[in-house]
């Protein structure tokens, strides 16, 4: 799950409409510039898709070590590191843009500590799907479609199938990845509002690294000891990037070549890799129960997504009638 990064799983309901090649170093940055341009697009998301949920996969391998809060503020440290190096956006922000990175932030290291506890007391499939609610959630209740509100009321059902183990740690995983999808909810409008007054990567680096002051304390309290050791800092590193630069990298070349309804269909798939992945790697399996839930949430997720492109490809309907007209409080002068 690249939850920390704006073109991943929220752009899966939330995607933007089209994205313009960068020029000069920009696009020395991009897909194109690392020799990804003669790879389908497909290929890309499936390979973005699969490195996310490796990194997660070894994340919850490293959780005898370390814990959650410190696997964050690895993943979040490390990402940053590297996409300031990347993109090397300005410093110098006004207020309310400031202001809008740290929320952005916030909600970026709120949603990555809230997904490994989530993942440390269930299976990553089910935690991802549960998480994955948020940005469904946002966009369901965005649009004016009752059919979009029928979707939200699957994935609510596929949910409840989801994380029902019984037992108060199955409670409280489903507490805690339900925490994560208010997180990734906010994440969506927060994303869109950092990328709309800093465009590129440059507004993602400057959250991820308040991100990573966020994650700082808790991070260092469960394992300072444990980031004095090489090998686990290795290992974190491998983490962050398989988590993020991969999938970021894979993620903007795509949509620079399909439709942002395409790109979050395909993107609305990562739940079922996620669970193929930790059957692979962590041999965890599910029941028909969380199957069928996780079928449900996908499917939901393609519905709202669909449903959202054909409410903007509508037409809007003609005036019945002459016009009215104009009154006082519309004015009748033109400048």
């Amino acid at each position: 799950m690249s939850v920390d990064l704006g073109t991943s799983a929220p752009t899966s309901v939330s995607a933007p409409t089209s994205v313009s090649a960068p020029t000069g170093a920009g696009a020395a940055r991009t897909g194109r510039g690392l020799g990804l341009g003669v790879v389908p697009a497909p290929v890309l998301m499936l390979i973005g898709m699969v490195s996310t949920q490796l990194g997660a996969a070894f994340a919850k391998q490293l959780f005898g070590t370390v814990g959650p809060a410190t696997i964050t503020l690895m993943r979040l440290g490390f990402s940053a590191l590297v996409l300031l190096l990347w993109w090397r956006p300005s410093m110098r922000l006004d207020r309310r843009t400031a202001g809008s990175v740290a929320a952005l932030g916030v909600a970026i290291a709120g949603m990555n500590i809230c997904f490994y506890l989530a993942m440390a007391r269930m299976p990553v499939g089910v935690a991802l799907t549960v998480g994955m609610a948020g940005p469904l959630a946002v966009a369901g209740f965005a649009s004016r479609r009752a059919a979009d509100r029928l979707w939200i009321v699957l994935a609510a059902l596929g949910i409840a199938l989801l994380g029902w183990q019984g037992g108060a740690a199955g409670l409280t995983g489903l507490l805690i990845a339900l925490a994560c999808a208010v997180f990734w909810g906010s994440y969506v409008p927060l994303s869109k509002r950092v990328g709309a007054v800093l465009p590129g990567g440059g507004g993602l680096a400057l959250a991820m690294a308040f991100g990573t002051v966020c994650s700082l304390p808790a991070g260092l309290a469960e394992g300072a000891d444990a980031l004095a050791r090489p090998e686990v800092l290795a290992f974190g590193f491998g983490v962050a990037m398989l988590s993020s630069l991969v999938p970021y990298t894979c993620e903007m070349e795509t949509l620079r070549r399909v439709s942002a309804t395409v790109f979050g269909v395909l993107l609305s798939l990562e739940p079922a890799i996620g669970a193929l992945v930790a059957l692979a790697v962590l041999s965890e399996t599910l029941s028909p129960a969380q199957v069928a839930g996780l079928v449900a949430v996908v499917v939901a997720s393609i519905g709202v997504i669909r449903g959202s492109r054909k409410a903007r490809s509508t037409p809007p309907s003609p005036p019945q009638g002459p016009p009215a007209p104009p009154t006082l409080t519309e004015g009748t002068h033109t400048s």
